[in-house]
């Protein structure tokens, strides 16, 4: 694991901001400052701290490398939406533009697409004005979409046109992807553009980032879905409130939705296989609850079970993203469930609840606009003083920089025997293993 950020060069601008804050000794950071990966002292002995296994700390430099009067920035979001794009959009114009000075802003349209010329779509020259109010509202002004990374060359050879010297790049794994990509041939070019990610995505599943904007108010607008299927479920004889939340190949949306509620009986997540039939599978603990209860909860997060369901490998591509397509979880157990307990000779009420688009189109909560304004005054900073390939990171809960490639290096999950799942089960009351 190599924690070292990039640097465009030797920064001797001094920073505009050194005549907006009072003390420069706590005002600014150094590159020398380091946040701890893994904190944990074993037995008192503080010798297992490794300092080669730290972050570099994110804020301001008292020397920057551009001159703001003359940098020209960008901004892309890619993928698919989350609630608080247009608040690090605004963010990030707003610290550019009264904190640094630098006023020449581009918004790209539609993802990395925006940077290919036959797409046709043209950048939107960005500014206070029309960005003041737009934190208040879900989606992106910018537009996104998947893909548009099919020739790199192109996209870069676009910035370099455009005059670009940062890049702001909002998105998940497949965005940083990207952006890693134009850093090193922008790199390989000797241009001097700075390629700073910003973690977007309501899965929560990038590495090293301790959590990704969009991701609180997923979990929280899904507490409404579970509190209605619990309504639900105790409105009607054996009733079954089944709600199928996002979270492809990381269930960390539907574990603090269930921990926020706390009404849920079932969670189903991709890093915990279950068996479907048989003595200890789901069925027969889903049986045995609504035999004791008369009602249950359950809560299953859409890349669950997945091998489970009978597949073509002929009929299921990949997405635009370059994402496996996954068979609908949500619907195989509704249809499972009603099949079982209607050989089980026992009537049930089953009501099924898919919020996946009104979670992603939300605006944000407040907890996520603060995180998501200090995500964009982080990455202006990083972006003035010449970072590139990294990510914006918060580790510890403090805001550091991750080089994108140890950002992308695995997919953060949850691991089944962290406390944290242990309190997911007790919250849910279900066996810890519902495998045969």
């Amino acid at each position: 694991m190599d924690f070292t950020v990039k640097n465009l060069g030797k920064r001797t601008i001094p920073s505009p901001l050194r005549g907006a804050y009072l003390s420069h000794d706590t005002s600014f950071e150094d590159d020398a400052e380091r946040v701890i990966y893994d904190p944990l002292v074993v037995n008192n002995d503080s010798s297992c701290i490794k300092a080669d296994r730290s972050f570099e700390l994110a804020g301001p430099r008292s020397l920057i490398y551009f001159d703001p009067e003359r940098t020209r920035s960008a901004i892309v979001t890619c993928g698919g939406l989350c609630p608080g794009i247009n608040a690090v959009i605004r963010s990030i114009v707003m610290t550019s533009y009264y904190r640094y000075g630098s006023r020449s802003i581009l918004g790209i349209r539609y993802g990395y697409s925006g940077l290919d010329p036959e797409k046709g779509y043209e950048p939107i020259e960005l500014d206070p004005d029309l960005v003041e109010d737009i934190h208040l509202e879900g989606g992106t002004i910018l537009g996104s979409s998947r893909g548009g990374t099919e020739d790199m060359d192109i996209l870069v050879d676009t910035l370099a046109r455009l005059g670009i010297h940062i890049l702001y790049a909002i998105g998940g794994d497949g965005t940083l992807r990207g952006a890693h990509r134009i850093a090193e041939i922008a790199r390989s070019r000797g241009m001097e553009l700075a390629v700073v990610g910003v973690p977007k995505t309501i899965d929560n599943d990038i590495s090293y980032v301790q959590r990704t904007f969009g991701f609180e108010t997923a979990f929280s607008v899904a507490v409404d879905s579970i509190y209605t299927a619990h309504v639900e479920s105790k409105g009607a004889p054996n009733g079954i409130g089944l709600v199928k939340l996002m979270g492809r190949h990381s269930g960390f949306i539907a574990a603090h939705a269930c921990l926020a509620m706390n009404d849920a009986n079932f969670i189903l997540v991709p890093e915990v296989p279950f068996d479907l039939h048989g003595a200890n599978g789901f069925l027969t603990h889903l049986k045995k609850r609504m035999l004791d209860r008369r009602h249950a909860v359950i809560c299953v997060a859409e890349g669950a079970g997945q091998e489970l369901l009978e597949k073509d490998s002929t009929s299921h591509g990949r997405d635009a993203s370059g994402n496996v397509k996954l068979e609908d979880i949500g619907v195989f157990l509704k249809n499972e469930i009603n099949r079982y307990f209607e050989k089980e000779g026992i009537e049930i009420n089953l009501k099924y609840i898919d919020p996946s688009y009104m979670i992603r189109s939300a605006p944000p909560v407040p907890n996520d606009s603060i995180f998501c304004a200090q995500l964009g005054q982080y990455a202006v900073h990083a972006g003035m003083a010449g970072k590139t390939d990294m990510v914006i990171g918060l580790w510890n809960n403090v805001y550091n920089l991750v080089p994108i490639e140890l950002a992308v290096s695995r997919r953060k999950m949850i691991d089944p025997s962290s406390r944290f799942w242990h309190d997911v089960m007790d919250a849910t009351g279900q066996p810890y293993s519902m495998k045969n």
